[in-house]
């Protein structure tokens, strides 16, 4: 299953945002307009496979590694990696401290 499928159950959930930072799985025109809808900047870059491809933002789109590497660095901590917490409360608990200590040890 494509990404934008599983962005469809959520994207009435998303909080407001000024842009969308999302890669190429994300591509298509009805997840385009949505966003648009609501107000946030689109910054995906076009399939390779679009007849007509969509701008974007490059310089916007190079912080996205960031985002990926958080990401990588929180599945470092084994409570978070593996969702020992039932609750989304503390499993959310879980994720602020790992990030809060990552922060703070890479300063």
């Amino acid at each position: 299953m494509s990404d934008y499928k599983g962005a469809a159950l959520i994207i009435n959930a998303l909080p407001e945002a000024n842009a969308l930072l999302a890669d190429k799985g994300y591509d298509a025109d009805w997840f385009r307009d949505a966003l648009t809808k609501r107000g946030i900047k689109v910054c995906i870059p076009s399939k390779a496979n679009r007849k007509v491809p969509i701008p974007h933002d490059v310089m916007l789109y190079r912080k996205r590694h960031k985002i990926e590497n958080m990401f990588g660095k929180l599945k470092d901590w084994r409570r978070v990696h593996t969702r020992y917490d039932r609750c989304a409360h503390t499993f959310m608990s879980a994720i602020c401290i790992a990030a809060i200590i990552i922060f703070w040890i890479n300063q």
